[in-house]
């Protein structure tokens, strides 16, 4: 796979999202953690992006982060997901 440690924060991410019982017991806890993996994607975008395939660029630009992580697990081809929803 072509940028795990992308790959990886976006993974994180999508569990903060997922993790329910955190946002009921802690929902600033969940939110601050949310952020603080939020702009590590950033931060990670700001270092790689004149590298990047320009359809994973427009995910994350776009904030389309479940669409990047598809696009990292599928790689480039027919099956990986497009821009506009499709």
């Amino acid at each position: 796979m072509k940028h795990p440690e992308l790959a990886k924060l976006l993974r994180r991410r999508l569990g903060v999202i997922a993790d329910h019982a955190w946002r009921e017991r802690d929902p600033a806890g969940q939110l601050a953690a949310l952020q603080e993996v939020s702009e590590s994607i950033d931060a990670w975008y700001r270092a790689h992006r004149r590298g990047l395939d320009s359809r994973l660029a427009h995910f994350l630009t776009g904030a389309s982060f479940s669409k990047a992580l598809a696009y990292l697990e599928s790689g480039p081809g027919p099956d990986a997901p497009r821009c506009g929803g499709k």
